[in-house]
C-alpha cells in the first residue's frame, strides 16, 4: 500500500497526529527540524527521536515518494527535473537562477484539464491531483540536489506554475504553501511565492479571503472574450464578466498587486490594438497591476502558433507603457532544453509508449 508523504503535514497537523499516537508535542518539532533544517532523507537519521516514534513514522509515511527519472541542465543554469511518482506518473519541476535568488517552479496535478490551446501541459489530460506532500517534496528534492552540490545554496523563491491548475487542487496547494512558509522549516517568504491560475473565479475569492500574503498571477493571454475563448477553453465557463469581478475583489481585499500573464502569439494576440484593449481592461486598477509578457516557446503539437517577432513584442510593451500599464518581458530560461511547461514530460511519455510496443 502506498504511504503518504511526510512532507504533506503542516507543523500543526504533525503535532496533532503524533499526539493522537501517544507522543509528546515536542516530537513534532524535532521531526520538523530534521526534515527541513537538517534535511535528512531517512527517518533513521533522526538520532534524537526515540525508536518507537521513528518506527511509527516509517510505518505510516514515506520520506521519498518519488524518484528522479530525467534531469536536463541548461547552459544558463536552469535544471528541469522529471520525477516519477509512486504510481508511475511523471511530473516536471524546474530550478531557475535569477539575480535575486534561486526559484523553483512546481507541478500541482498529473496532467491538466484546462485545455489552453498553446500549452504542452494539457497535451495529456489530468489523471489526479498531487498531494500536498508530493508538491512539497519537489522543493525538497531540488534542495537536496543543491545540498549535494555543496555550494550552500538554498531555494529562495517558489512559483506554482507547473503542470496543472493550482486552484483546481486548492486545499492541497494551500497546505503546501503553509508548509514551505513556516519559519521553523524552509522559511520561504510569502512574498517570494507566486501562485498562478487560469482564472477559477470562485477560488480567487477564496484565496483573497485567506490573506496569505502570497503573490497571485492570472493567466489571461487575451483582452476580450472572443479571443480568450479561442485560446483558452476555460473562458467559455468563466468569461471575463465573471473573472474581472474576482480580480477586483482580490485587489480590494488584499491591497496587493496582481500579475497578469500574457503569452505573445504571433498574429493572434500580439498587436497594438490588443495592447490598447488590455490597458483599458485594467485601467481602474493599473496601480496594482503588472503585466508579464511571455515570449512563446513553440510546441510541436501546437504548430498553429509561433513566437511573436521581437518588433511586435517591443511594440506591445511600448503600447502598454504609454497607456499607463506597468509591464515587463519575462527573462527566458532553459531555451536549450525542453523549456515549455509539460514538454519534457510529454516527450518522455511518448518515448516510453514507443518502447513498450
Amino acid at each position: 500500500m502506498n504511504k503518504p508523504s511526510i512532507y504533506g503535514l503542516t507543523i500543526e497537523q504533525m503535532t496533532e497526529w503524533l499526539s493522537h499516537q501517544g507522543h509528546k508535542p515536542f516530537r513534532a518539532k524535532q521531526v520538523w527540524d530534521w526534515l527541513y533544517r537538517k534535511r535528512v532523507t531517512t527517518f533513521a537519521e533522526m538520532t534524537n527521536v526515540n525508536k518507537d516514534c521513528l518506527e511509527l513514522l516509517d510505518q505510516s509515511f514515506a520520506i521519498n515518494s518519488m524518484t528522479e527519472s530525467v534531469k536536463q541542465e541548461s547552459a544558463d543554469g536552469t535544471i528541469k527535473f522529471l520525477f516519477k511518482l509512486y504510481d508511475g506518473s511523471l511530473i516536471e519541476t524546474v530550478l531557475m537562477r535569477h539575480k535575486y535568488g534561486l526559484s523553483v517552479c512546481v507541478t500541482t496535478q498529473v496532467g491538466c484539464n484546462i485545455g489552453c490551446s498553446f500549452c504542452a501541459s494539457g497535451l495529456i489530460k489530468k489523471s489526479r491531483d498531487l498531494s500536498a506532500g508530493e508538491i512539497v517534496e519537489q522543493i525538497m528534492n531540488v534542495q537536496h540536489h543543491l545540498d549535494a552540490v555543496g555550494k550552500e545554496e538554498r531555494v529562495s523563491h517558489v512559483v506554482v506554475m507547473g503542470i496543472g491548475e493550482p486552484f483546481d487542487n486548492f486545499d492541497n496547494m494551500v497546505d503546501f504553501l503553509n508548509v514551505i512558509k513556516d519559519h521553523n522549516g524552509l522559511a520561504i517568504g510569502a512574498r517570494h511565492i507566486t501562485v498562478s491560475t487560469s482564472g477559477l473565479a470562485d477560488k480567487i475569492y477564496k484565496f483573497a479571503d485567506l490573506k496569505l500574503q502570497v503573490n497571485l498571477a492570472i493567466s489571461l493571454h487575451a483582452p476580450n472574450n472572443e479571443l480568450r475563448t479561442q485560446i483558452m477553453k476555460i473562458n467559455r465557463a468563466i468569461p471575463l464578466e465573471k473573472l474581472m469581478p474576482a480580480i477586483d475583489y482580490y485587489v480590494k481585499t488584499t491591497n496587493r498587486k496582481i500579475t497578469i500573464e500574457y503569452i505573445l502569439l504571433r498574429g493572434v494576440n500580439d498587436q497594438k490594438a490588443q495592447a490598447i484593449e488590455l490597458a483599458k481592461l485594467f485601467e481602474d486598477k493599473r496601480h496594482l497591476t503588472y503585466v508579464n509578457l511571455i515570449p512563446y516557446n513553440p510546441v510541436d503539437e501546437h504548430g498553429q502558433y509561433q513566437r511573436s517577432t521581437s518588433e511586435d513584442i517591443s511594440a506591445f510593451y511600448d503600447t502598454l507603457k504609454k497607456n499607463g500599464l506597468n509591464c515587463g518581458v519575462r527573462l527566458e530560461h532553459g531555451t536549450d532544453i525542453d523549456a515549455a511547461c509539460g514538454q519534457l514530460r510529454s516527450k518522455q511519455i511518448k518515448k516510453d509508449t514507443v518502447a513498450a510496443k
